[in-house]
């Protein structure tokens, strides 16, 4: 079975030299390639893509080996005399079933990869908008080295998969990013088949966001706009750490309008073949449907007022304005549901009611994927990290609330948003193997009775 062969046969150097030999690949001969599939296949414009594909995904590669060669050094600190303790970390009985979005491409290469690389085989199940450059990795993958039947790519619908994978007996895991609904619907589903499975599933998770900007009276105003603007819009707002609540303090809120404003005026909407667009089209159809039904809600909602944007084409592309609402109601829907698009709504608070405010923040949402705080004062922003400790599973102090680099700010989110098993560090790489502590004795036992059972003297 690809199993002997893969994790329990072949030593660790060399499943991660295919990954570090995949990595090089992407990065010099196949770079181009994957860019322009991304650019063309999920409408990112060149930043984008390199940030993206040609960094991420070699980080998430380059990374996970050092990763995994630290989590095998670890062993048992003591031995007694004439014993020899030792841990073995064994890939899952089974295979992992990889379940990846169209948003990222580091997300779906590493959603198998980490299983793989810890010896585990995978099926690939890409999301539906993402097949080319997900292809393009497997190709990458398998011109590295990687054996037949370690990884399996099924573009496929996701019904289908359910179908066919989640009651298979060795199923061993589920590696997902996704809607917080579907993942329900699959942990749902693995329960449905616990007692058939040869063991219980691992199931780890990264799903939505409702994800916030917090502005304290003593924030930098142009570096709040500025990160604010890239936060919400960046990749057409596409992003599971895109920010879409901004929290403001009713002294610094005229300031911050004006210049918002004028910021995403200044936003270029188009093609990705243009290297000025800094926003290109939503993913599809049923995307630019469902954010364009947000725009209108928020239009003809009392509590809301356009300040910006909300207007959308799908003549030729799905193409959607940056745009922006306030609001006086903060539970309104705009505050309280994921939308996944160009679309920021902002309540603004009295400045001297700032531990309410973070209080309302904090118990807005059912998510708890990532937020920012925004202030000089020191005390404001420590109050701010402890009223939102279960808010944001990546809280960024003065800085966005996208962005997280592999190795240097693991990714995941607790509450509506995940299992938190954080990607981009040692954390995830453990989900996917099964330890086993093997103690060697190396004198044999002469009498089993205990020395107190000896005659005394």
């Amino acid at each position: 079975s690809t199993q002997s062969t893969w994790g329990e046969a072949l030593p660790f150097k060399d499943r991660a030299s295919i990954f570090l030999k995949a990595a090089d690949l992407l990065t010099t001969k196949y770079r181009s390639t994957v860019l322009a599939g991304l650019m063309l296949g999920q409408g990112k414009n060149v930043w984008q893509a390199e940030i993206d594909a040609a960094c991420e995904v070699a980080d998430f590669w380059r990374f996970n080996c050092k990763f995994a060669e630290e989590i095998y050094a670890q062993q048992p600190p003591e031995n007694s005399f004439a014993v020899w303790n030792t841990m073995e970390y064994r890939p899952l009985e089974g295979f992992v079933l990889a379940v990846t979005p169209f948003n990222f491409l580091a997300i779906g290469s590493n959603l198998h990869s980490t299983p793989a690389l810890m010896g585990n085989s995978c099926v690939w199940k890409p999301a539906s908008t993402a097949i080319y450059a997900s292809y393009l990795i497997y190709k990458i993958l398998e011109e590295a080295g990687l054996p037949p039947g370690v990884l399996n790519f099924v573009p496929s619908k996701g019904s289908d998969v359910s179908r066919a994978v989640l009651p298979h007996k060795h199923l061993a895991g589920v590696h997902f990013t996704g809607s917080t609904d579907t993942f329900a619907t699959v942990w749902q589903q693995i329960s449905y088949h616990l007692r058939p499975y040869h063991q219980y599933p691992r199931v780890v998770g990264e799903t939505g966001g409702k994800n916030f900007h917090f502005v304290h009276e003593s924030a930098d105003i142009d570096s709040v706009v500025n990160n604010t603007i890239r936060a919400a819009f960046e990749y057409q707002g596409q992003k599971c750490s895109a920010t879409s609540r901004l929290y403001v303090p009713a002294n610094k809120w005229e300031e911050i309008k004006e210049k918002l404003i004028h910021q995403c005026s200044t936003i270029k909407v188009g093609c990705v073949e243009d290297f000025e667009s800094f926003m290109c089209a939503v993913i599809d159809k049923s995307a630019f449907d469902t954010i364009t039904h947000f725009i209108e809600t928020g239009k003809t909602d009392p509590s809301c007022t356009l300040i910006a944007g909300g207007k959308y084409d799908d003549s030729v592309g799905y193409f959607i304005q940056p745009t922006i609402f306030l609001t006086t109601d903060p539970n309104c829907k705009l505050m309280e549901e994921e939308i996944f698009g160009p679309v920021l709504t902002v309540y603004v608070y009295n400045q001297d009611k700032y531990e309410d405010a973070l209080k309302l923040c904090d118990s807005t949402s059912k998510y708890g994927l990532t937020g920012s705080i925004f202030a000089r004062d020191r005390i404001a922003i420590n109050k701010a990290a402890e009223i939102l400790k279960y808010a944001a599973g990546n809280f960024y102090i003065n800085d966005k609330s996208t962005g997280a680099v592999v190795g240097q700010q693991p990714f995941g989110g607790g509450r509506g948003s995940g299992t938190n098993d954080k990607a981009g560090c040692f954390l995830n790489l453990l989900r996917w193997v099964s330890l086993r502590t093997v103690k060697e004795n190396f004198l044999p036992l002469s009498d089993f009775k205990y020395v107190s059972n000896s005659p005394q003297p």
